[in-house]
């Protein structure tokens, strides 16, 4: 990559200090000495004289004195010097040497230099002005035809998307099937997802398989603190477009330009809201017959300017979802083409054991593992450091060093036990892969990892009910066994309290409530910005809400109370094996409940 050095104003003083020293040093070499020409024939009578030249009027030579050579100038007086120069045997000749040479170093050369020093001023400055002037021009990154080198072979566990992008790639191969019956190519495509799902790789993969040249910038690239210029970018950006046509524009976070207008109680007249402006004008007027597409890739499609939706703009919308257990085998088999990896690489348990994951994810997943090699000094990466990297990135960097005393210890041993047994123990929940109480992340003191078998797209009101006794199993274990409790469960009350108020708000799953929807309605999105929700209901009405999440969440604490008594032993013998391994694999408590059976 180049790397563009700042330029600053030491530069021209360290040219300027170095030039002086070079002019002195030049001097230096070449300084003659005027004498006095009573002091020449002292230094001629005590043999200092080496060579002379003599004209004339004026008599220039060289003497040694005290060991120094030195060159030296006088005034002709006497015209009879030759005779003493012969009697002191010193060479002599009638032509002064020419002085060019010394006055090219020692002037026209620091001239020369300081003309340089001029002239890269000049241009750093005529090239701030240009930039200034510049400012706009398009920022976008263009890719030639010849530059991307990413296809659809690259891009996995999105084939729906894929198919929906197929028929871009094939107007802008073969514009004419389209023309001729009068069909139009949308001129906008709006790829929305969560983040990492591949979108922007979905978007240089159809650039790749078309051929065509790709405009790649950010929806934040248009906005400046200068008023126009966002609007000025957006004119040069499709009139480049145009001149490079059939091609491709793609706009990555087209929510921080394309936000709803009027929202917030800002003025209408901004930067931003004129850019915008601008956009919707360009789409208006462009002929999609011309080659030019329009692509654009958002996880915030919620906040979007409806007039960017409409049809005639960004009408048509792709999905670029969560892959499924299928689409993440896929992904995984992509990224394992970048590693050396062993053989028995079990690419459909690790996709098994990514439930919700997106591509970046995977990606990070393939790269921890071979990170992990590294440090073990392993040659290939095998399927120890996979599952080590799928528990560093779902519970965090272990950490065993943290020192933890012993009853916390045996704690956390009898917490996580409580979670596995009433896992194991009740229908429809996620298998216990394995249980550890090692720490991990920032808080994390131990963790139960249950890998699902398949991607669950419904749940039923039982399942979501044992989901919920499972994760108070940990704190019924701890009532059971210490007679008291601790603040280790903290996590787990937040998500069974949140399983439970969508049980009764969303779900229609109570009994009291009945099939009603008492949540905010929320409009497609991918990110949760934590904002408080609104409430279109009754005080009474909340007040039965409440009571219903506490009656739900204290049955299934109950529920997983009474299954941890009827399993104490293999209670304690799990915590006591979890105690003395630190972790252990799920196979190895199902032997124990199988023994106690």
């Amino acid at each position: 990559m180049e790397k563009h050095h700042k330029f600053s104003i030491w530069y021209v003083l360290i040219g300027i200090w170095a030039v002086l020293l070079l002019q002195n040093y030049i001097a230096s070499m070449y300084r003659v000495e005027i004498i006095p020409y009573s002091q020449f024939l002292n230094y001629l009578k005590g043999g200092n004289v080496q060579e002379i030249a003599i004209t004339e009027n004026e008599i220039q030579g060289k003497m040694k004195v005290g060991g120094e050579e030195k060159t030296f100038k006088t005034v002709r007086v006497d015209p009879e010097l030759s005779t003493m120069l012969e009697q002191y045997h010193v060479i002599f000749k009638g032509k002064i040497e020419s002085t060019l040479l010394r006055d090219l170093f020692s002037w026209v050369f620091p001239i020369f230099i300081f003309i340089g020093i001029w002239y890269f001023m000049m241009k750093r400055m005529s090239g701030q002005q240009a930039g200034f002037m510049t400012l706009g021009k398009n920022k976008a990154r263009i890719y030639m035809e010849n530059e991307l080198n990413v296809t659809f072979n690259d891009v996995a566990g999105v084939d729906e998307a894929k198919q929906e992008l197929v028929e871009v790639i094939d107007f802008l191969k073969e514009p004419a099937r389209f023309t001729e019956l009068g069909g139009k190519i949308p001129k906008g495509i709006l790829l929305v997802g969560p983040p990492g799902t591949g979108k922007t790789l979905l978007a240089k993969a159809v650039a790749g398989e078309s051929g065509v040249p790709f405009f790649s910038l950010s929806g934040s690239e248009f906005v400046e603190m200068f008023v126009g210029l966002g609007a000025a970018r957006v004119r040069d950006l499709f009139v480049q477009a145009k001149q490079k046509a059939p091609c491709i524009i793609f706009i990555d976070e087209l929510d921080a330009l394309g936000k709803a207008r009027g929202v917030g109680g800002m003025s209408g007249h901004d930067e931003r809201e004129q850019t915008l402006n601008q956009l919707l004008v360009e789409m208006d007027g462009f002929d999609p017959k011309v080659g030019v597409i329009l692509m654009a890739a958002t996880n915030r499609p919620e906040i979007l300017d409806p007039a960017l939706l409409r049809p005639g703009r960004f009408d048509r919308h792709v999905l670029v979802d969560r892959p499924d257990k299928m689409g993440r085998r896929e992904i995984l088999k992509v990224h394992l083409k970048n590693i050396k990896a062993t053989r028995d690489i079990d690419v459909d348990k690790l996709a098994d054991m990514t439930p919700g994951m997106v591509g970046a994810d995977l990606a990070n997943l393939v790269n921890e593992a071979a990170l992990l090699a590294v440090r073990r000094n392993k040659k290939e990466v095998d399927m120890s450091e996979f599952e080590e990297a799928v528990e560093r990135i779902i519970a965090g960097l272990e950490k065993k060093n943290r020192l933890i005393n012993k009853n916390e210890r045996e704690i956390v041993a009898y917490h996580e036990m409580g979670h596995a047994l009433v896992a194991l123990s009740l229908p429809g929940t996620d298998p216990v892969h394995k249980i550890s109480i090692i720490p991990r992340g920032i808080a994390a003191l131990g963790y139960t990892m249950q890998v699902p078998t398949e991607d669950r797209f419904l749940m039923k009101k039982t399942e979501l009910l044992n989901r919920i006794a499972t994760l108070l199993g940990g704190r019924a274990a701890e009532e059971l066994v210490f007679g008291d409790i601790s603040t280790g469960a903290h996590n787990d009350l937040s998500r069974a309290t949140d399983i439970a108020k969508s049980m009764v708000k969303e779900y229609g799953m109570s009994t009291s409530m009945g099939q009603v929807y008492l949540a905010h309605e929320k409009r497609l999105g991918f990110i949760d910005m934590g904002l408080p929700e609104k409430t279109d209901y009754s005080e009474a009405t909340a007040e039965t809400i409440d009571r219903e999440i506490s009656d739900i969440i204290a049955t299934q604490y109950e529920r997983a109370l009474d299954i941890l008594k009827s399993r104490k032993d293999v209670l304690r013998k799990g915590a006591a094996l979890l105690l003395e391994k630190e972790k252990i694999e799920g196979e190895e408590i199902r032997a124990l409940l199988e023994d106690a059976a």
